[in-house]
């Protein structure tokens, strides 16, 4: 299968006019998700937490691989699931699996302990993304995709920038209290689902072959193959955020638990505020051209950081950072919707959330191995990583005329 030239069609209105005709289950899910983000306080601040709890750099890299490992075995059950039982039962089983398992990992303390709970957390926590996606693309049309991906990633992000600030105080007097909030809004996001979101029925098309027919589909799309690819190699550039980068922060340039939360804040932020009037412009593109040229600045971002440990340096280099992800994502997420069969989509976002947990499982114990070996050295590869994914998106589209 081969998409057409642009797989996300636009229309000539205004972002008002757009947000007005987003449904009413939409904003619901949109609501779930902003109070679910703003909890999301534990697996950021992982890094800082194990070193602080004595374990070393082997152990902190292992215990993040973990989690990791369970987001990637997350995508192709959640992507499975979807399409079999439904979205929202999915995505039930997520919310409540995920915080159990978040209180579990809180009185885990010895390597294996830390490793199961770790694993069983990320496993939960993302089998919700591929649901969700392929809810939002069941009830958005493709010319609407942006934007309303890009509301959704405003919710992730407004949650995460008051998160991030609120979690960095909250670390330095109990880690414990990360735990408790990050487990109690996602019991909020569930009972969201459960109470808000209408059932929707199934496709009229049945799973044919579970995932040995959907694996079989995609390996003859050119197209989603190469941006699988790519978003592997962004994503562990993506990771070192949640890993190196608060390295960097607080052993590299000297700084505190709160500075780090301030730093992850101002992601958000400027997420929040510029990102999806952005989209006003960057849907005027191709969207592999955008993807493209946001990858490379994500890569650009992280690069900065060979030059030095310093706080002027790391605002840069977020600044940066977030002027790719705030290009590239939005995009990114309507582009790999746009590439999927109705009766796969489930499927689909399940093998994109792979690419992404893979990138989570490999992205911060290598991050952290680099950073401990030569910092500048993890640095130039993020960059080199990034410039290789642009590379590849841009083969995408060649793929997809030539088909």
């Amino acid at each position: 299968m081969n998409p057409t030239p642009n797989p996300n069609p636009t229309r000539d209105t205004t972002l008002w006019q757009d947000l007005r005709a987003l449904p009413g289950q939409y904003w619901i899910l949109f609501s779930g998700t902003l109070v679910n983000r703003f909890g999301h306080f534990v697996i950021p601040f992982m890094a800082i937490y194990l070193r602080q709890q004595g374990h070393d750099v082997k152990t902190t890299g292992l215990v993040m691989a973990a989690y990791g490992a369970g987001a990637l075995c997350a995508g192709a059950i959640g992507g499975y699931l979807a399409d079999r039982l439904g979205r929202k039962p999915t995505m039930l089983i997520s919310c409540a699996g995920a915080a159990l398992f978040m209180m579990v990992l809180s009185q885990a303390h010895g390597v294996p302990a830390l490793v199961s709970a770790t694993f069983m957390t990320g496993l939960l926590t993302a089998m919700y993304g591929p649901a969700a996606g392929a809810l939002i693309a069941d009830l958005i049309p493709p010319e609407l995709r942006v934007r309303a991906f890009a509301c959704q990633r405003l919710a992730i992000n407004f949650g995460f920038a008051a998160g991030m600030a609120t979690a960095g105080f909250m670390a330095k007097q109990s880690f414990m209290a990360l735990f408790i909030a990050d487990a109690a809004t996602t019991i909020i996001l569930g009972l969201t689902v459960l109470f808000g979101l209408k059932p929707r029925p199934l496709t009229a098309t049945p799973v044919k072959g579970g995932w040995t027919h959907a694996l079989k589909h995609m390996r003859g799309n050119a197209p989603f193959m190469l941006a699988t690819g790519a978003s592997l190699l962004i994503g562990i550039v993506f990771w070192q955020m949640s890993s190196s980068y608060g390295l960097q922060t607080t052993e590299g340039a000297g700084l505190d638990e709160r500075a780090y939360g301030l730093l992850m804040a101002l992601n958000g932020i400027l997420i929040v505020f510029l990102e999806l009037p952005l989209t006003s412009y960057t849907r005027r593109f191709h969207p592999v051209h955008a993807m493209a040229a946001g990858y490379a600045v994500i890569g650009l971002g992280m690069g900065l950081n060979a030059f030095g440990a310093s706080l002027p340096l790391l605002v840069i280099s977020m600044v940066v950072f977030t002027a790719g992800e705030m290009v590239a994502l939005p995009v990114a997420n309507s582009y790999i919707a746009g590439l999927a069969p109705d009766e796969m989509r489930g499927r689909y976002q399940g093998v994109s959330s792979i690419s992404w947990s893979t990138a989570t499982m490999i992205g911060p114990s290598l991050g952290i191995a680099m950073w401990q070996f030569n910092p500048a050295t993890l640095w130039i590869a993020t960059l080199v990583a990034s410039a290789t994914a642009a590379i590849l998106m841009l083969a995408t589209r060649r793929l997809a005329e030539e088909g």
